[in-house]
């Protein structure tokens, strides 16, 4: 899947740029093409991440211990591009690699820093969304320590896998036809595969099984609380509710699976397969789909949640529909369910809701939580 440094024909020096033709090379037309969706995905990728945290800084109801993550998560896209696309944009534009063998390295490190951030933020957000089947309703000092503790989590975690190939363990160096930079997948020394497997395994694979549980556990408990309201007639709005919960899961599981499997599939034959398996070209692909997780990690986890829809809607325009009043549900422990009937509903519709309240203008507000619509943002 990589190019190595040494072997490759298309790295610019400091005293001009080497462009022999070679086997896994792009034609002019294929790195236009290359570059026409780097640059998509920067633009969008940029502008979906900066109007998510635009969002998230005006409304500080929206800074619930469960969306520190997605603020993380929208931090670490935003920097992959600011720190590592326009690199590779700029690569294609011009058919070889730009910066040199200490921008290769920089590259392929902020890039993976930044990349596992994001994968290790996604499975914590899922263990927070089910540890809060297992909380109270309302937020406290207590479940903000764990929020900045995850946050923290994730941030060390990743430098603790990125750091080694600059010591020695693996390394970075050109990927694919050369334009872009990465751990260099097709090393075949026994160091380079314990490293590519490890990566696989506690970067990849290990925040996977822990979002399938923690969302599997999610969904049960929705459908659990489903049975019971259908006791008291509501069935039509629970149900409308679990089939909400189960589009976002699906989502969330599919959009990582889409962006990130490819690409670590395509490295662990690389690393283990016969040599050659991966042709350069073929690892391009994979390479690109993981890129575009920093445009479609905005949409499935902050632009459908309904919370942050409500004040982004208010901030473009101004919008003031308070939204209906729900049926609450709790879970005060994983042993019992419990069920709470709404107050009454009021005249009230044109009043805006407290969470997208600026911060000059925010009222005082009761906290409550809401089983089935929490996970789908609805506040």
């Amino acid at each position: 899947m990589v190019t190595p440094l040494q072997h490759s024909n298309n790295i610019s020096t400091g005293h001009g740029s080497l462009s022999d033709p070679s086997p896994g090379a792009l034609s002019r037309a294929g790195h236009t093409a290359v570059a026409v969706v780097l640059g998509s995905i920067l633009v969008l990728g940029f502008l979906g991440n900066f109007l998510a945290l635009l969002v998230f800084s005006r409304f500080p109801g929206l800074r619930t211990p469960v969306n520190l993550l997605l603020i993380n998560i929208s931090a670490s896209d935003m920097l992959v591009c600011i720190f590592g696309t326009p690199f590779s944009f700029a690569a294609s534009v011009r058919g070889s690699w730009l910066t040199g063998t200490s921008g290769c390295r920089w590259y392929g490190f902020s890039n993976a820093l930044f990349g596992i951030v994001s994968l290790v933020s996604l499975s914590l957000l899922s263990f927070e969304r089910y540890s809060a089947l297992l909380r109270s309703s309302q937020s406290d000092p207590c479940q903000y320590r764990r929020a900045w503790l995850a946050v923290a989590t994730s941030w060390l975690y990743s430098l603790a896998w990125t750091v080694p190939p600059l010591l020695g363990w693996s390394s970075y160096g050109l990927e694919g036809p050369g334009t872009t930079c990465s751990v260099q997948w097709a090393q075949r020394s026994p160091a380079a595969r314990s490293y590519v497997s490890c990566l696989f395994f506690f970067c990849l694979l290990l925040p996977l099984l822990l979002m399938f549980f923690c969302y599997g556990r999610i969904l049960l408990a929705v459908r659990g609380v489903t049975r019971q309201v259908t006791r008291i007639k509501i069935k039509t709005s629970a149900e409308q509710r679990e089939g909400r919960v189960l589009m976002m899961v699906v989502s969330m599981v599919s959009g990582y699976l889409l962006c990130w499997m490819p690409y670590g599939i395509v490295a662990m034959l690389s690393s283990l397969g016969q040599p050659g398996v991966v042709s350069p070209i073929a690892s391009l692909i994979p390479s690109l789909l993981a890129k575009t997780s920093t445009v479609l990690n905005p949409v499935i986890y902050v632009l459908l949640n309904n919370q942050f829809s409500r004040c982004f809607r208010y901030m473009f325009s101004c919008s003031s529909e308070a939204p209906p009043t729900p049926v609450h549900y709790t879970l005060p422990s994983s042993r019992g369910m419990g069920l709470q009937t709404p107050n009454p509903p009021t005249e009230e519709k044109h009043v805006m809701p407290s969470m997208c309240t600026p911060r000059h203008e925010k009222q005082e507000q009761r906290p409550s939580l809401m089983l089935v619509t929490y996970y789908t943002g609805e506040k």
